[in-house]
């Protein structure tokens, strides 16, 4: 069983995850099917490449304004810098990123994450993008949006 795919093109969103997920404790609460996975993270490379994507999950976290077709998904949350976009970036102050959720969330498990602005910490090198894309991730699989400040090593 699937909880978690990352799909990304070596941004280090899916290793961000895990080392957050393991700082908190694991993941939380029952995964989807066996067939498909309860959440895909569609990374920025992956979508300007034109990666293919698994037919259905449950949900689905993808850059705002991808082309081509998105997965059969019970939920779509989409993330960049448009403000249509659910999560984008409100501001930066050094190697803190201010995200914001323009609308409320529901987390794999069924629990709703009101709109909110929080911080989000930057590593080195760190593409603000697939910072944000960790961050939609970590909140849809129930990570509190308190617990995004800094990245545990």
């Amino acid at each position: 069983m699937e909880c978690l795919q990352v799909l990304e093109a070596g941004e280090g969103i899916e290793q961000s995850i895990l080392r957050q997920l393991r700082a908190w404790g694991g993941l939380r609460g029952q995964c989807a099917s066996v067939d498909h996975p309860a959440l895909l993270v569609v990374s920025p490379q992956a979508a300007a490449r034109g990666i293919p994507l698994p037919r259905q999950c449950r949900t689905v976290l993808l850059p705002g304004g991808m082309r081509g077709t998105p997965p059969q998904a019970a939920s779509a949350v989409s993330y960049g810098s448009s403000p249509r976009d659910s999560l984008t970036i409100s501001s930066r102050e050094g190697d803190t990123l201010w995200a914001a959720l323009q609308r409320e969330l529901v987390t794999v498990d069924g629990q709703v994450v009101e709109r909110q602005e929080f911080p989000v910490s930057l590593a080195p090198g760190e593409d603000e993008l697939s910072a944000l894309a960790a961050a939609g991730a970590l909140l849809l699989l129930g990570l509190p949006p308190e617990k995004l400040g800094p990245t545990p090593i």
